[in-house]
């Protein structure tokens, strides 16, 4: 993902790779030592270095302290000349009922370092949260390399993704990737989700031919997007696939899907489906059919993978849309997804929404 607009200039992102750490009694140390890793990794001074930890560690014991289960991922994210540590908390209960006391600095009920939700805002660049009472909580927490300019990013993206393997596997044969860019009418973005047949390197190695044949036809129609990745993928164990195109001008959805993607146009408290056609890319290609359906500049695209649940209502998730598209992804796939399949979600959603 990145983290400016980048439709001026055509830029493309993708699936990145996500150090996902369990509930458990050294959550604290091992996500201490991670975040410090990736931090040194983008070249962070030691003083950024020392925040980021303490951040991370203060996310990582409230879990600890409080969560009924969760887990932390954290990810580079990349721009040309720069990166930043992203930290992404999920958990599954018992939500937070009041925020607003919870985001105050120094607030901590439980013996936590004192920090509060707060102080990880105030050492973040981005920071987002949204908690349902009863369900869980999502926390995003997003800090940035300077730039050689001594700028700093502070536009949020329009899309932004995240996979999770299957218990038990260190890859994931989720995957996804989009491109956003000037059409011939204004703004498009285009994305692909992608869920290799099975889990592990196998499925994993469809995942990047499929992320490699979109980087190269990304300025395609869907529909002729599907079918390079069919070609890409013969020989492979194959994928469900599906690919949008969202145009803000026209203000529509196209889209072209092969297996069980679920893919949706989210309105308020309303999804909107967008179909596939069954059959397997590399091995079976039906024939191909292109949805369209209208998409209001509010509105938010969603593709996942059939690691999560598509029985969830945007009405479960109160005001969630309206925030961070990494933290929708994170909480749509904390609250919906299944530790027994590989887990992939990918998010669009207009910057200035």
């Amino acid at each position: 993902m990145g983290t400016v607009n980048p439709v001026a200039d055509g830029h493309g992102t993708e699936a990145e790779d996500v150090v996902w750490m369990r509930l458990g009694a050294a959550l604290d140390a091992v996500a201490r030592r991670e975040a410090a890793r990736l931090a040194h990794r983008v070249g962070m001074s030691a003083d950024r270095v020392a925040e980021v930890e303490l951040a991370v560690t203060e996310a990582a014991t409230n879990l600890q302290k409080y969560a009924k289960d969760g887990s932390l991922a954290l990810r580079i994210v990349r721009l040309p000349g720069r990166a930043a540590v992203e930290l992404l908390s999920l958990d599954s209960g018992p939500g937070i009922p009041d925020l607003s006391a919870a985001l105050a600095d120094g607030v901590s009920s439980r013996g936590t370092l004192g920090m509060g939700l707060g102080s990880i805002a105030r050492c973040a660049d981005a920071f987002d949260v949204h908690s349902v009472p009863g369900a869980g909580t999502a926390l995003l927490a997003r800090f940035w390399s300077v730039r050689a300019d001594g700028a700093l990013a502070d536009v949020e993206p329009w899309v932004a993704g995240l996979t999770r393997p299957i218990s038990g596997e260190t890859v994931c044969g989720d995957s996804w990737a989009a491109r956003t860019g000037e059409g011939p009418g204004g703004d498009v973005v285009t994305v692909m989700m992608c869920d290799g047949l099975g889990h592990g390197p196998l499925a994993a190695l469809a995942g990047e031919r499929a992320r490699a044949a979109f980087r190269t036809n990304a300025h395609r129609p869907p529909e002729l997007i599907v079918r390079a990745l069919h070609e890409e993928l013969k020989g492979t164990r194959g994928a469900a696939v599906a690919v949008a195109r969202a145009d803000l001008s026209r203000g529509t959805v196209e889209h072209c899907g092969v297996g069980n993607i679920s893919a949706c146009v989210v309105s308020g408290d309303k999804r909107s489906a967008l179909l596939s056609v069954p059959g397997i890319v590399g091995h079976q290609m039906p024939t191909l059919r292109t949805y369209q359906v209208p998409w209001e500049r509010s509105g938010v695209l969603v593709l996942h993978s059939d690691g999560l649940s598509d029985r969830w209502s945007p009405a479960s998730f109160p005001g969630l849309f309206r925030r961070r598209p990494a933290l929708i992804a994170a909480q749509v796939l904390g609250q919906a997804g299944v530790r027994r399949d590989d887990a992939g979600i990918v998010v669009v959603k207009a910057a200035d929404s």
